[in-house]
């Protein structure tokens, strides 16, 4: 009990940790949900190489984490990096991307997107093509316009799918781990310290393995009452 106490009460590190998480999680959840639904309906055509498509923008699922890491930590080099460079050619001047406390989060959730759309395409995907085609043939026949067909039919119909994303965006972005510790080590100033990062401090850092389980178990509330949250919202039994 003391343990809880100590961290609810009295770590300020611990609140600034599960604010750059929250943020993290709600600005990478809505990116990769649109995102990964408009590439879901571009793939989900008959059209030439659209396998191909499909297969490049999964790509980066199954690549380690840690490896996808390396390869963004080049991008982001603030002198030799790859998005320095092209920006050189702009006039635009160098930018410390993960050396700005102001920055870091925000460049850490675009390599997250990036390594998350795949997944949640494949999963959109499944749910588009079981939608009925009759839906869309009625739709037509009564002079619905393609929005109309999507927000009449593909969005409702897509709920539990969207459900599920949600969920499992929660549960993954909550934990986030590797590239923090891969990319920045929780800085600069704390700026990318996230919860997961910080049971790892004080675990094996620190070894307070009391209070990294504490945190640990405060994790869990968090995520299940998020996860309790979704579930009426969306109704899910209803569906």
């Amino acid at each position: 009990m003391t343990n809880y106490v100590r961290i609810l009460f009295n770590d300020d590190l611990f609140w600034r940790a599960l604010l750059n998480t929250s943020c993290y999680a709600l600005e990478v959840l809505p990116l990769n949900i649109i995102i990964s639904l408009g590439l879901a309906l571009l793939v989900n055509r008959k059209l030439k190489g659209i396998t191909l498509f499909r297969t490049l923008y999964y790509l980066p699922v199954v690549s380690s984490i840690i490896a996808v890491s390396m390869i963004w930590l080049w991008l982001y080099e603030p002198n030799s990096g790859l998005i320095s460079l092209l920006f050189s050619k702009v006039g635009i001047p160098p930018v410390d991307w993960l050396g700005d406390p102001r920055l870091a989060l925000h460049s850490l959730v675009i390599m997250r997107v990036w390594k998350g759309i795949g997944w949640n395409m494949v999963i959109y995907l499944a749910g588009l093509q079981g939608i009925p085609l009759y839906l869309y043939e009625a739709a037509i026949i009564d002079g619905s316009s393609p929005w109309q067909s999507f927000t009449n039919i593909t969005w409702p119909m897509l709920k539990p799918v969207t459900y599920y994303v949600i969920i499992m965006g929660l549960i993954s972005t909550f934990q986030t781990f590797g590239e923090i510790y891969a990319m920045t080590g929780g800085g600069p100033l704390d700026s990318t310290t996230t919860i997961g990062f910080l049971i790892y401090q004080r675990g094996f850092q620190y070894f307070a393995m009391g209070e990294a389980s504490a945190i640990a178990f405060i994790l869990f509330v968090i995520i299940f009452a998020l996860s309790m949250v979704n579930f009426r919202f969306f109704q899910v039994s209803d569906i």
